[in-house]
């Protein structure tokens, strides 16, 4: 697997679209109507994701987990909850679905949930994909790659910033060999704590 992107808690998702936007990024929203996230796409490599929250009814997630979601549950609240700044990171393969990874992670001993996920984007483009989250919160969520790339050609933002050349990502040590059996992305750095760091390329 691959980084696929940071999610970056914001207070409020129109201020922060705005704030990045006079930052020199190009930011999209994630849909037309009713935006819940945006996205700041670079050519190569993860994305960031811009959130403020989940915006799920505690009624759905409360369904959801009488479903057997729990572990997908737990994740969300986890982002809800969080402080604000880059909360969570997601590892993206490079096949249609999530089988190996979620074998590896039976082979750990952590149990996920898996969900298949769509949206259409302000180009109108059809994004699927499959979600899976690691019953352990210290572990990285998954995903597929989009069905459509949605990431600009040969791209540098304003600002001359063309992508993320680092991700240090905190967690216990017992889970590196986990994260480095699913992911050999050399854009990846495990630290030891907790807490989430991007470094970007020029």
């Amino acid at each position: 697997m691959k980084l696929s992107h940071v999610i970056l808690k914001v207070e409020q998702l129109d201020k922060a679209v705005q704030e990045y936007r006079e930052k020199g990024f190009i930011v999209e929203y994630g849909r037309k109507e009713n935006p819940y996230n945006a996205l700041i796409y670079f050519s190569n490599g993860p994305y960031i994701e811009l959130l403020d929250g989940t915006r799920m009814p505690q009624i759905v997630k409360s369904i959801m987990r009488v479903l057997g979601k729990g572990a997908l549950v737990d994740r969300l609240q986890k982002i809800d909850e969080s402080e604000l700044g880059y909360c969570e990171l997601a590892l993206e393969n490079y096949d249609n679905n999530l089988d190996k990874e979620i074998a590896i992670l039976k082979r750990h001993g952590i149990k996920s949930a898996r969900v298949p996920s769509r949206r259409i984007d302000t180009y109108d483009r059809d994004l699927r994909f499959q979600l899976a989250s690691p019953s352990a919160l210290d572990v990285p969520f998954l995903m597929t790659y989009f069905s459509t790339d949605p990431k600009p050609k040969d791209f540098v933002h304003p600002n001359g910033i063309s992508g993320i050349d680092k991700v240090f990502y905190r967690t216990s040590p017992e889970r590196f060999s986990l994260i480095e059996e699913l992911c050999d992305d050399e854009r990846l750095v495990l630290k030891t704590g907790s807490g989430i760091e991007v470094f970007f390329e020029k």
